[in-house]
């Protein structure tokens, strides 16, 4: 029979297991809880410190919504001191890229931006580019392409060679104008234009503020060519040639940060495209099997509506 000696000896041995398990499950629980907050957002042990917040911008802009959430987050966040925009990008609709523009413009009333443009960053790339404070550009990146374009398919041709003929009723001469069932009127053609002007003159008028160039400069600028990185620096168009230390460095000297901050990686939610999504990379995908990739880029060019600020040389 055991002494009372042992049996206190064993129950201080049991009682330490008992702890020791008791501190594992609540480790383990508390482990299991962030990494549930960290697979839907919830939570990053990153964020809760200083950092400079980095934000890719890449393929068409349409100024989704998430990606909007994400700035006004990145805006609220008070352990954001700076915010690296990585661009690469030909750009996308008008009105996207200025919704992307006005929201990184209310990041840096009180924090400092700048713009890191990879390998393009054209046209609407461009517009979320000017955005920032401070521009940094490889050599030989694409960037430029200053300019509005509003196109359609016209298929009045195709139509009548297989013998379909559209019919129409509408309220007004320009309702539905321009029409890809019929050849553009001259009077479509010129409403369609002033709305090109319209929008390219505010295009040009932001490049204009926003680097400090005349605007008669601008406007020889912006004939709808691109630039290579080490032309927009002697254009005015960027700041300076060079990768994303270029631009952290600056972040570092206008918030006087230290030099060992972080910089993390802000990004939005992915957004499922349904069927809609799925029928076009269908329809792209058979294009360029077909030996039709023009074809194919254009078919992704046709999930956007409305006046596109987009670049790309065979679209041209």
């Amino acid at each position: 029979m055991a002494s009372e000696a042992e049996l206190i000896i064993d129950r201080r041995r049991l009682k330490r297991r008992l702890t020791f398990w008791r501190v594992v499950s609540v480790l383990l629980f508390i482990g299991g809880l962030l990494a549930l907050a960290a697979a839907f957002g919830g939570f990053d042990l990153s964020k809760q410190s200083d950092h400079i917040a980095r934000v890719k911008i890449s393929g068409l802009i349409t100024g989704d919504q998430k990606t909007l959430d994400l700035l006004e987050e990145i805006a609220k966040a008070d352990h954001v001191k700076g915010l690296i925009l990585r661009i690469d990008s030909p750009g996308g609709t008008t009105a996207g890229s200025e919704a992307i523009y006005e929201a990184v413009r209310k990041i840096a009333k009180d924090k400092p931006v700048a713009a890191v443009m990879d390998t393009v960053a054209a046209s609407g790339g461009y517009i979320t580019a000017i955005a920032a404070d401070h521009i940094v550009a490889r050599g030989n990146t694409i960037t430029g392409s200053i300019g509005v374009i509003f196109q359609w398919a016209e298929v009045s041709k195709l139509l009548e060679t297989i013998g379909v003929h559209m019919q129409e009723i509408k309220s007004g001469d320009l309702k539905a104008e321009p029409s890809p069932f019929k050849p553009l009127s001259e009077k479509a053609r010129e409403v369609s234009n002033q709305m090109v002007q319209d929008s390219f003159a505010w295009f040009t008028g932001l490049v204009a503020e926003r680097r400090k160039l005349p605007i008669d400069k601008v406007k020889v600028l912006s004939d709808g060519r691109v630039y290579t990185g080490r032309q927009a620096v002697a254009e005015k168009l960027i700041d300076e040639l060079g990768g994303e230390d270029k631009a952290v460095d600056w972040i570092k000297k206008e918030k006087k940060l230290s030099d060992d901050i972080a910089v993390t990686d802000w990004k939005a939610e992915s957004e499922d495209d349904g069927l809609l999504g799925l029928g076009l990379k269908i329809t792209s995908g058979a294009l360029k099997a077909l030996g039709l990739p023009d074809l194919a880029e254009q078919a992704k060019l046709q999930k956007l509506d409305g006046l596109l600020s987009v670049w790309h040389p065979s679209l041209q």
